[in-house]
């Protein structure tokens, strides 16, 4: 049966609980995407992000994804998890776990939902730094 699962959360992601959500036996194949904040942007450390979200908007649109992989992809599940809040660099942003018969259809539609994800999504990040901050546009 296929499904999806979607949340946003202000506290620490869950992979055993995506990986729960989405193992079966019919998906051979599990991909996993983690996204974590990195501790530095070009040579300048980062000291913390900031994750905002139109919570609603940014729900429906992940839906939104996952329903279009599930439609692309032979894949059987989806799980997609973004946090929001401070988040130090080494924690979690992200995590995307999809279940499938086949581990092609897997790695696809996992890259599929982050790359769109970072597109789509309302969610914006401000990154930082000892001199200051900046909001960062997902792709500058």
């Amino acid at each position: 049966m296929k499904s999806i699962d979607i949340q946003i959360k202000s506290s620490a992601l869950s992979l055993e609980e995506q990986l729960a959500f989405v193992s079966d036996e019919a998906s051979g194949g599990i991909n996993v995407f983690v996204g974590n904040v990195r501790n530095q942007t070009k040579d300048k450390p980062v000291i913390k992000l900031e994750f905002e979200a139109y919570i609603p908007m940014a729900i429906k649109e992940m839906e939104l994804i996952a329903t279009e992989a599930l439609s692309k992809y032979a894949i059987n599940k989806i799980s997609i998890q973004h946090r929001i809040g401070t988040l130090l660099p080494g924690e979690t942003a992200v995590i995307i776990v999809v279940g499938s018969a086949h581990r092609d259809d897997a790695f696809r539609a996992c890259r599929y939902c982050i790359d769109t994800l970072k597109k789509t999504v309302p969610i914006w990040k401000k990154e930082f730094f000892e001199d200051g901050a900046v909001w960062v546009a997902a792709h500058p």
